[in-house]
C-alpha cells in the first residue's frame, strides 16, 4: 500500500475513524515487522516487538503530523522499540549466570533450607520489633500481625485512629531502615 494511503488512514483513525485505524495497523504491521527484523532482532521474537511497536503507535498516534510521511515516523518507533528491547535483554544477561552442565547436582534441594530461612527471617522480624519505640511495636502487632481492624486496634490499645495510623507508618520506615541495615552485603 502507499504511504500517502497509509497518512490518510492514520488521519481518519486520528479522527475517530475505527475501521481505518485498523486497517492502517493491519497493513503497517508488515512493514514494521521488516524494520524490526533489520535490526538484528532475534526471528522468535520480532512479533513481540512489532507488539509493543504497535502498542507505542497506538499510546502516541496523536502526535502524527498527516502533512508528513508515515513511514519515517513508524520506522523511528519501531527502531525505539528494537533499542529498548535489546536494553532489557542485556540488563537481564548482566545478572545470570552461567552453568555447567553439571550445575543441577551442585545446589541442595529447594526445599532443605526452608525451615532455616524462615526461623532466621522470624528472629530478625523480632528483634527489628524490639527495637522499635513502644507505641509503633504495639501498632504493628495490633495491626499488622495480628490483623486487627484500625477500630479494634483503637479499642485495644486505647490510641486513636489517627495515632494508630502514624505510628504504623513511622514503624515501617524504621522497619525498612533496620531491615536494610541488616541485610547481607
Amino acid at each position: 500500500m502507499d504511504s500517502d494511503d497509509w497518512s490518510n488512514l492514520l488521519a481518519l483513525a486520528q479522527a475517530g475513524d475505527a475501521p481505518a485505524y485498523r486497517r492502517f495497523l493491519s497493513e503497517a504491521a508488515g512493514f514494521l515487522r521488516a524494520i524490526i527484523a533489520r535490526t538484528g532482532i532475534p526471528q522468535d521474537q520480532i512479533e513481540d516487538v512489532v507488539q509493543e511497536t504497535l502498542i507505542s503507535v497506538h499510546a502516541i498516534r496523536h502526535t502524527y503530523d498527516p502533512t508528513r510521511p508515515v513511514r519515517p515516523w513508524l520506522t523511528a518507533i519501531a527502531r525505539r522499540r528494537a533499542i529498548d528491547w535489546r536494553r532489557r535483554r542485556n540488563s537481564a544477561r548482566a545478572h545470570e549466570v552461567a552453568l555447567d552442565d553439571a550445575g543441577h547436582e551442585t545446589f541442595a534441594d529447594p526445599d532443605a533450607n526452608r525451615d532455616k530461612d524462615k526461623a532466621e527471617a522470624a528472629a530478625a522480624i523480632r528483634r527489628w520489633l524490639a527495637e522499635l519505640p513502644p507505641g509503633q511495636r504495639q501498632a504493628v502487632e495490633l495491626l499488622k500481625l495480628r490483623e486487627l481492624s484500625l477500630n479494634e486496634a483503637a479499642a485495644v490499645s486505647g490510641q486513636s485512629v489517627g495515632a494508630l495510623k502514624v505510628a504504623t507508618h513511622r514503624a515501617m520506615i524504621t522497619l525498612r531502615k533496620l531491615w536494610k541495615r541488616d541485610e547481607p552485603a
